[in-house]
C-alpha cells in the first residue's frame, strides 16, 4: 500500500469519467479529418451512447437517492452531487452536439451539394414526393393519440421519438388541442431521400416528413394550424429478478422482467426547447417527471438514427472500405484442427476474417472425430451463423453445450429467443450461475483420434458475433495447447454443475483466481523496482474502475514501475499525481473501430507474460463474473501483440492523453503521424 497511510488517493468519479469518454467520441465528430457522413454517425454513436448512460447508470445513481445514510457511505460518492454534476457536463456537451450539427455539419453538408432538409423549405415537387411518400407508407403506421387533460396521459415507450401536436386556429392560438404520434422508426428508415436535382441531394428526416402531412392526419377537426415539437423518455433499464432462479425458472423470469423495463420510472425526458412553457410544464404534471428529469434539447431527437445515415453513393464522404484480410496459414491448411495442432494462431479483428472462427465450429459440426462442442455466448447476432454451426453439430450427433448469458444487458430478449431455438434442437442449454454473469469468450472441441481426446480452444477478448466482429478491435486465439485445453476443461465441468471453483495453475478465472494473480504480478514489478531492476506494466482495456488494483497501481508508480495503459472507456485512475502517479501514463484511441481487446503484460524481470481476456479491471469483472484470462505461450504471437500494443502508444492521430485535467488532449504529432488502427492492418500482410 501507500508508503503514508495517510496520503489521500485520488479517484474520478466513474460516471463522470464516462461522460469524458463519450466527449471523445464527440470529438470525432468535430474531427475535420474524419468523412463528413462518419462525422454525422460518431454524433449518431454519442447519443446512442447517451441513452444507455441514462437507462443504466444515471438510473442506478437516482436509485442510491433512497437508501439509508450507512449504505451512501459505503458507496463512496454523494449521488445527489454527482446526479448534479451530470446534468451540467450533459447540458454542456449537448449545446456543443447542437452547434456542431447546425453551424457546422449542415453547412459542410451544403458545401458537397447534400442539404438536409426541413418541411418548410420543400418545393412544390418535392412536397408531392413527400406526401405521396407520405399517404403510401408512413399514413398507415402511424397512430396518432388525443390528449385529453382529465385523463390519463399516453404511455410512452422508452428511447421512442414523439411529436407533441398542438392542433389550434391562427385567431385564437390558447384554444388548443395536443395530440401524441410516435415515429415509426421502427419500420421505416429515419431518412427519406429526395429525387435528385441539378446535382444536389436532398434528405428529410422522418420527423419532417409527418410535420408536413400534420393535416392528413388531423383532417377531421377543424383546425386550420399545426405545431409539432419532439420529446423522447428515457427510462430505467434495471431488470428484477431472482439470481438463483434458474433454467426454465429464469426464462420466465426474464421475459416478465423484460416486459417491466419497457415501463422503467423516468430518467430523462429530453424536449424540443422551442415547446411553449404551457405544454412543458402540463406534460411535466402528467407524467410526474421532475425538474431533474428535464433535459432541454434541440428540434431533433434520437440522434442514434444517424449511425445509419445513407451512404448516398459518395465515397470520399464516406469511409473507404477496409476489407478483412486472409490468414495464409489457416487457408492453406485442409483443416483448421490441424492447422491449430502445429502452433496457436491468433485473429486480429476486424482487420482478419471472422470466418475462421466460425469455419472452426462448422469443420467440427461435421468432422466424425468431434465429440464434444462447448461454448460460452454472451452477445450473438440475430442472425448468428455460429448458432447455426452450434445447432447443425447438435444435428450431426455432437454432444453440444451452450452456456448462454440471459443477463447480457439489452440482449436478453435476443438470447430469450436463441435458447429456446437451441433446445428444440437438441442443445444442451445452461444460464448462470447463483449471483454471476458469465462474460468469459471461450469455446472448446473435443476430437477423438487414434483412441485419444484432443481438446482445440478458442479464447476471445470479444464476443461469438459475426455482426460486431466487423467494427470491434479483438484478438481471438486458437490453441490445442495441454496447459490451457486441460484447464478449460475445469471450467466447463464446473459450470455445467452451476458452480466456479477450481485449481487453476495457468489460466486466470475470475472470481477465483484472476484479481490475485493480477496482484502478484504488479507486486513483482514493485519488488524488481525497489531493487532498482527494469519493471513496467502495460494494459490495454475497455475500462479501469477497481479501486483496490488502481491504488495498488498508484503503489507501483511510487515504487518506480513505469505503468503504461490504453482505455477506451471509463478510467477512474488519475494519472500525473505528484507522489502517486507520475510514472503512470494512460492513453485512448477513439478510431472508426471500436477498441475492445484486453491485453495484460508485466515485464518480469525481461520474461514478459502477456495474457488476454474479455475483463475489464472492474469490481463486477474480478469478483462478480466469471471471466477468464489466458496466457499468450507462443513466442512469436506474444511478440506480436506486444508490438501492436506499442504501436497503438505511438499513436498521435487518434490517441488522446487521459491526465489529471481530465481534457482529452491529442498526443502530440509533431513526429511522423501514426494512426494506430491504418497502421496494424497494414502490419497484418
Amino acid at each position: 500500500m501507500p508508503k503514508k497511510a495517510s496520503l489521500k488517493l485520488p479517484f474520478i468519479n466513474r460516471e463522470i469519467s464516462w461522460l469524458l469518454f463519450n466527449d471523445r467520441v464527440l470529438q470525432e465528430a468535430h474531427d475535420p479529418n474524419v468523412p463528413l457522413f462518419e462525422r454525422l454517425r460518431f454524433m449518431g454513436i454519442f447519443s446512442n451512447n447517451l441513452d444507455e448512460f441514462f437507462r443504466v447508470r444515471v438510473a442506478s445513481v437516482t436509485r442510491m437517492l433512497s437508501v439509508d445514510k450507512k449504505d451512501k457511505d459505503r458507496i463512496r460518492y454523494n449521488p445527489e452531487k454527482v446526479l448534479k454534476q451530470i446534468k451540467q457536463i450533459v447540458l454542456k456537451q449537448q449545446q456543443k452536439f447542437e452547434s456542431l450539427y447546425n453551424n457546422v455539419l449542415l453547412k459542410q453538408l451544403a458545401e458537397e451539394k447534400v442539404f438536409i432538409i426541413t418541411e418548410k423549405q420543400l418545393n412544390v415537387s418535392r412536397g408531392k414526393f413527400v406526401r405521396k411518400y407520405f399517404r403510401d407508407k408512413i399514413l398507415p403506421s402511424l397512430v396518432p393519440i388525443m390528449v385529453d387533460k382529465d385523463k390519463p396521459f399516453p404511455y410512452l415507450k422508452d428511447r421512442s421519438i414523439y411529436l407533441v401536436v398542438k392542433l389550434f386556429n391562427a385567431e385564437n392560438p390558447n384554444k388548443y388541442k395536443l395530440s401524441v404520434i410516435e415515429l415509426p422508426t421502427d419500420v421505416h428508415s429515419r431518412f427519406l431521400v429526395l429525387p435528385e436535382t441539378n446535382n444536389l441531394k436532398y434528405i428529410i428526416l422522418l420527423d419532417d416528413v409527418i410535420r408536413y402531412c400534420l393535416e392528413d392526419v388531423y383532417h377531421i377537426f377543424n383546425f386550420k394550424n399545426y405545431e409539432a415539437y419532439t420529446v423522447k423518455l428515457t427510462r430505467d433499464a434495471e431488470i428484477d429478478f431472482d439470481l438463483n432462479d434458474l433454467q426454465l425458472n429464469l426464462l420466465d423470469s426474464f421475459t416478465k422482467s423484460l416486459k417491466q423495463r419497457k415501463r422503467g420510472k423516468p430518467v430523462r425526458f429530453v424536449y424540443d426547447q422551442e415547446m411553449p412553457k404551457d405544454i412543458l410544464r402540463f406534460l411535466k404534471t402528467k407524467q410526474n417527471l421532475s425538474l431533474d428529469n428535464l433535459i432541454p434539447g434541440g428540434r431533433y431527437h434520437n440522434f442514434k438514427d444517424f449511425i445509419s445515415f445513407p451512404s448516398l453513393n459518395m465515397p470520399k464522404l464516406n469511409y473507404s472500405n477496409i476489407p478483412p484480410k486472409d490468414i495464409p496459414s489457416l487457408n492453406q491448411s485442409n483443416s483448421i484442427f490441424k492447422a491449430i495442432e502445429e502452433k496457436d494462431r491468433l485473429i486480429h479483428l476486424p482487420y482478419q476474417k471472422f470466418d475462421y472462427i466460425i469455419q472452426f465450429l462448422r469443420e467440427a459440426a461435421i468432422d466424425p472425430k468431434v465429440e464434444t462442442i462447448q461454448i460460452t455466448l454472451y452477445r450473438i447476432a440475430e442472425e448468428s451463423m455460429i448458432a447455426n454451426a452450434l445447432i447443425n453439430a447438435a444435428r450431426n450427433g455432437k454432444k453440444v453445450l451452450v452456456v448462454l448469458e440471459l443477463k447480457a444487458r439489452f440482449d436478453e430478449e435476443n438470447n430469450i429467443n436463441w435458447t429456446q431455438k437451441f433446445i428444440d434442437e437438441g442443445v444442451k442449454v445452461l444460464h448462470s450461475v447463483p449471483n454471476m454473469k458469465i462474460h468469459s469468450k471461450i469455446c472448446l472441441i473435443s476430437r477423438r483420434e487414434k483412441g485419444h481426446l484432443t481438446y482445440f480452444a478458442n479464447i476471445g477478448t470479444g464476443n461469438y458475433n459475426e455482426k460486431s466482429a466487423r467494427i470491434y478491435s479483438d484478438f481471438s486465439l486458437f490453441t490445442s495447447n495441454k496447459k490451457i485445453t486441460n484447464e478449460l476443461i475445469k471450467v466447463f465441468d464446473h459450470l455445467e454443475k452451476g458452480t466456479i471453483s477450481g485449481d487453476y495453475k495457468t489460466i486466470l478465472v475470475s472470481p477465483i483466481n484472476l484479481r490475485s494473480q493480477f496482484e502478484k504480478h504488479i507486486r513483482k514489478e514493485i519488488h524488481n523496482a525497489k531493487q532498482g531492476r527494469k519493471a513496467s506494466v502495460f494494459l490495454k482495456l475497455n475500462s479501469l474502475t477497481d479501486e483496490k488494483l488502481i491504488s495498488l497501481l498508484y503503489e507501483a508508480s511510487m515504487a518506480g514501475v513505469k505503468v503504461k495503459i490504453i482505455v477506451r472507456g471509463i478510467c477512474c485512475l488519475v494519472p500525473g499525481k505528484k507522489n502517486i502517479s507520475e510514472n503512470i501514463e494512460v492513453r485512448s484511441i477513439i478510431d472508426r473501430f471500436l477498441e475492445h481487446s484486453r491485453v495484460f503484460a508485466f515485464y518480469n524481470s525481461g520474461k514478459q507474460i502477456v495474457y488476454i481476456s474479455s475483463a475489464d479491471l472492474m469490481l463486477r469483472n474480478l469478483d462478480m463474473r466469471v471471466e477468464v484470462a489466458v496466457p499468450i505461450l507462443d513466442p512469436s504471437i506474444k511478440s506480436e501483440i506486444l508490438e501492436i500494443l506499442d504501436l497503438q502508444w505511438r499513436d498521435n492521430v487518434k490517441a488522446r492523453i487521459i491526465n489529471k485535467e481530465q481534457n482529452n488532449e491529442y498526443v502530440s504529432n509533431n513526429k511522423a503521424l501514426c494512426r494506430s488502427q491504418m497502421e496494424t492492418y497494414l502490419m497484418l500482410d
